[in-house]
């Protein structure tokens, strides 16, 4: 009993000795400039660990260059021990702190006696000699905790009683307002050093006027702009006095106009200096209320346009001869202009027939477009020369075309060389590929034969065509692309789409601007032209020259039928560049029998016929390969097997 009443006087003695530290620590913050704010808080650590005979307190908070991060600003520890990091990321260290801190939760724990779902915290704990913790959140105003405070015992174990925990939550509550008033103060003066300098850069000057007064406040540059001397009083009347009379009214009715209703003040006017020169002046402001509801001030800007309006006016005593001249110029040898404009871009396409103008403006067109363009047309009429023609036209034309023939590679391989995979994502696949759109994005991508894709990846190019994004193979992470599509096809689309063979959707999403490539047998005029085009191809190649092409020649290639288009021509052309010695070259049409219509032969998929097999059996019956009937005719190998099958040719019998 006699201990007890010893006791008691030095519980009082100590808590009323806590109360007063409290006390004097609060009252060190009010007012306390935000420079200073750092050392109190530190120095208030200190004194609370001495006072409380506590070993170390931590206060850290969210890093702003890594959100996920609480970086450590305050530290008191007299004891020695393993350091503490600089910053943390609170998920990986305290994972159960870190949910109860966010639900608002003050925690006060031993370390030995953690829930077991704090396993993880309590390493951490373990690891730097930590035995007992208190923690606070540190949240002002309703928003998500900003930071952490901690109190914690090294050397043994303690408790935390309720009421020492509120006390000591009320110097977390002191230390979050200090803190919450430094950013502030921090984020104040960065807005106000950015708007110096963005004011000082546009040689812009500041200004603000009373409106009970209408006395005027003006940064230096206002003083510079409106030549106001550096201790002259400012008020209405003094910008006024120096507006060029002609615009004074204009000014004044702005104002008022801006006072009453809110609007932005916007007006440009003329300001007469003392040495009677003008002056252009833009000026911007706003109007700012009181508390009641009444016009308390307008701020703003001005800027001398003076150069810029000297400019308009230049510009516009010029307009009228400018508009002269394109009247002109408009009217002068349009169709000269149009065949330039049409044919010069185009150093890959040989034509003049009127078919093939048609095609070239389509181009020109919707080559400035991003656009999806799908070019039809028999094989070998030039789909992929219209494909370059039209991304070299383009705002994409410094970047690569990139092509992919959806026909020439297998179901198996065209996803992953369309859309790229990862390492694994299938048997044999040992490295990361990166797909056809990833090389061409903000670029054009060429889909060859796009009749030819598989139904389960015409789905997954419409989500790129209308989202921009897919995922490679073997990856769930989506990639966004920019990409324009130009696609290609020798077949008629709408038949399979109501087959069932090509997507509908895919197929309208595609055709958004469609290009038909006239085959070479409407266009016979383009023919000799042509022929001379490849002549210079081959002679580069070959080493020889030729200085002329028999009239007959020319005349019989235009009567043929060309099932292989120009393709085909280049062939033939080629091969008559091989068999001749002199300087005169003579070309012939693969068969002469095709170019004549015969009652047995009107059907053009008769003559088509008759054709294929005359090659094949010159060739023996060799599809692909060197001298093969597919290179003879300038076809894939792929597409003359689908033509016999279409048209009914078989192999003999041996």
């Amino acid at each position: 009993m006699a201990q007890s009443e010893t006791d008691l006087p030095r519980e009082l003695e100590e808590r009323l000795r806590f109360e007063t530290l409290l006390t004097d620590i609060s009252a060190r913050f009010v007012n306390l400039p935000a420079d200073q704010i750092d050392g109190e808080i530190e120095d208030a650590q200190r004194r609370i660990c001495e006072c409380l005979g506590l070993d170390l307190s931590s206060l850290w908070q969210w890093s702003v260059e890594t959100p996920a991060f609480l970086t450590l600003t305050h530290l008191y520890r007299p004891l020695g021990g393993p350091p503490a990091p600089e910053r943390m990321d609170a998920h990986e260290y305290f994972p159960w702190c870190l949910q109860q801190l966010a639900a608002g939760k003050v925690i006060t724990v031993s370390t030995e006696k953690a829930p077991a779902e704090a396993a993880r915290d309590q390493e951490i704990w373990r690891h730097y000699g930590v035995k007992s913790a208190l923690v606070f959140p540190l949240s002002a105003g309703g928003e998500p905790f900003i930071g952490v405070l901690g109190f914690n015992t090294v050397r043994e174990e303690r408790t935390w009683p309720e009421a020492l925990v509120k006390r000591l939550q009320l110097l977390a509550q002191i230390f979050t307002n200090a803190l919450a008033r430094k950013r502030t103060d921090q984020i104040l003066r960065e807005s106000e050093a950015r708007l110096s300098l963005a004011t000082n850069a546009a040689g812009a000057g500041l200004w603000s006027m009373e409106i009970d007064t209408g006395r005027v406040w003006v940064s230096p540059k206002t003083r510079d702009l409106f030549h106001f001397a550096p201790d002259e009083d400012l008020n209405y009347e003094s910008f006024l006095k120096v507006i060029h009379p002609g615009d004074r009214e204009q000014v004044n009715q702005a104002v008022q106009q801006t006072l009453q209703s809110g609007e932005r003040h916007l007006s440009d006017y003329r300001i007469v200096l003392p040495d009677g020169s003008i002056r252009w002046i833009a000026a911007r402001g706003q109007r700012y209320l009181k508390a009641n509801g009444k016009p308390d001030r307008l701020m703003g800007v001005s800027i001398d346009i003076s150069d810029r309006k000297r400019m308009e006016e230049e510009l516009q005593s010029r307009l009228g001869e400018i508009e002269a001249l394109k009247k002109q110029l408009e009217q002068e040898n349009i169709s000269l202009r149009e065949e330039v404009k049409l044919l010069s871009p185009h150093t890959e396409i040989v034509a003049k027939s009127a078919a093939m103008r048609q095609v070239l403006a389509r181009v020109e067109q919707v080559a400035p477009t991003d656009s999806t363009v799908l070019l039809t047309g028999e094989t070998g009429t030039g789909k992929e020369v219209i494909a370059r023609a039209i991304h070299k036209l383009s705002t994409r034309k410094a970047r690569p075309l990139v092509t992919v023939n959806c026909g020439s590679l297998p179901p198996t391989l065209i996803e992953s060389e369309l859309f790229g995979r990862e390492k694994g994502a299938f048997t044999g696949a040992m490295s990361r590929m990166v797909g056809r759109f990833e090389v061409a994005d903000r670029s054009t991508l060429f889909l060859d034969e796009i009749g030819d894709l598989p139904l389960e990846l015409q789905t997954k190019l419409l989500r790129v065509l209308e989202e921009g994004r897919f995922e490679r193979l073997g990856s769930t992470k989506p990639i966004k692309v920019d990409v324009r599509i130009l696609a290609a096809t020798n077949r008629d689309l709408e038949p399979e789409v109501h087959a069932g063979k090509f997507r509908k959707d895919l197929y309208y999403r595609l055709n958004v601007f469609p290009i038909t490539i006239p085959p070479l047998r409407e266009r016979p005029d383009d023919i000799p032209l042509l022929v001379w085009a490849f002549i210079r191809v081959f002679e580069k190649r070959m080493g020889k020259h030729i200085q002329s092409v028999p009239k007959r020649s020319l005349e019989a290639l235009q009567r043929y039928s060309w099932p292989g288009n120009a393709r085909e021509l280049r062939n033939v052309v080629e091969h008559a560049m091989i068999v001749s010695s002199g300087t005169t070259l003579e070309v012939r049409p693969p068969t002469l029998v095709v170019a004549e219509r015969s009652n047995e032969a009107r059907n053009l998929q008769e003559v088509e016929r008759r054709h294929i097999l005359s090659v094949l059996e010159e060739t023996g019956w060799r599809v692909s390969g060197k001298a093969g009937a597919a290179e003879l005719l300038g076809l894939k190998p792929t597409t003359l097997e689908a033509r016999m099958k279409k048209l009914g040719i078989h192999r003999p019998k041996p």
